[in-house]
């Protein structure tokens, strides 16, 4: 294979169009622009407002991109935008859905300069369901995921990380990409909202069909699954996730437990059951824990920080222009990314796209 053809992505000719702020969207396709599609922002005179945040805060979501400059809300913008979607294969607008029907953003508006272009509309609670503030923090409350978050007798608590924002932007990644092979144009709408409750699978499906109402376990404890959570150990805090008995019989003989057999027994007696584990644990450290437990397939690991587990994970850090960032999380064989720098503001104005 020539040096060339490496860096040929999978998404190679794929020309997606970009209407956002912040994290959703951008995340979405920067994702598609890491697997060689060529995605151009279509940013306001002001620019994308991840700009104000830091130059960090934005290469880490814009990597690789194009940006032109349009004010959508004139003649002139409305005109280069039909003629930016006559070459492209999809539009991902992150907007309100008022701003997005007011810019002219859906396929209704679109189709008649392309009749095959995807159009997706990121939006907090639905294309149609109105201009109500949703942000990743507002998301993760409406939808019951904070109240899931945090020790039980605390308040609830949020993960150190948009997970919303995040989630949402690779479920509209891929309800694009399926709508691009299947060969139609159409208007995607995709929720912060939605996407979350989707991801509350297990729980939703507990409460819907059993009555079972979610609740805060100690330690991020499992629902079903005994012992699975964090431990305090001599030194640090263990993960350690048993889902099976086979997990189980592993650990036990390690640990020196007897009895506990079936996970029935274990869920049944849950309290015993944590508290054999953590005594056990005590004798130990986090990370002498996970080098033992780790060569007998026993899944466990300390808890690092950042920092830590960058420093531990060299290969997933990548140099895009000035940056250092963590690379795409999809390996596809036999290529390499380009991780280009991310854009400034209106650099491709004058730069011509391709055409479908």
């Amino acid at each position: 294979m020539t040096e060339e053809d490496r860096n040929v992505g999978p998404l190679a000719g794929i020309r997606i169009l970009e209407v956002g702020h912040i994290l959703a969207g951008p995340y979405a396709t920067m994702m598609l622009a890491d697997l060689g599609a060529e995605v151009t922002k279509i940013e306001p005179p002001t620019g994308d407002l991840s700009r104000q945040v830091s130059d960090a805060y934005f290469a880490s979501l814009n990597r690789g991109k194009r940006s032109i400059c349009l004010d959508l809300s004139s003649d002139e913008g409305q005109r280069k935008l039909g003629e930016l979607a006559a070459g492209a294969h999809a539009l991902l607008v992150n907007l309100k859905p008022s701003a997005i029907r007011r810019f002219g953003l859906t396929y209704e508006a679109l189709r008649s300069h392309n009749d095959k272009i995807v159009c997706v509309a990121l939006t907090g609670y639905g294309l149609n369901s109105g201009d109500d503030p949703a942000f990743d923090y507002v998301i993760q409350a409406v939808t019951g995921v904070a109240s899931l978050t945090g020790d039980p007798d605390g308040p609830p608590t949020l993960p150190g990380y948009s997970a919303a924002d995040n989630s949402t932007g690779l479920t509209a990644a891929l309800g694009l990409l399926a709508q691009i092979v299947s060969g139609r144009g159409g208007q995607l709408d995709v929720s912060l909202r939605d996407v979350m409750l989707s991801q509350l699978n297990y729980r939703a499906s507990a409460y819907l069909n059993e009555g079972t109402e979610p609740k805060r376990m100690p330690n991020g404890a499992h629902s079903y699954y005994v012992p699975a959570q964090l431990f305090p150990t001599s030194d640090g805090t263990l993960a350690l996730f048993i889902t099976h008995d086979g997990f189980w019989r592993v650990f036990a003989a390690e640990a020196g437990i007897a009895g506990f057999e079936t996970m029935a027994e274990r869920a049944s007696r849950r309290d015993e059951v944590l508290e054999v584990v953590t005594a056990v644990l005590a004798r130990d450290t986090a990370s002498g824990w996970e080098q033992r437990l780790r060569p007998l397939g026993v899944p466990a690991a300390a808890v690092r920080s950042l920092p830590d587990a960058l420093e531990a994970t060299p290969e997933a850090i990548v140099t895009a222009g000035d940056f250092r960032l963590v690379g795409s999380p999809i390996r596809v064989e036999g290529y390499e990314p380009r991780y280009g720098a991310p854009p400034r503001l209106g650099e491709h104005d004058e730069v011509p796209t391709s055409s479908v």
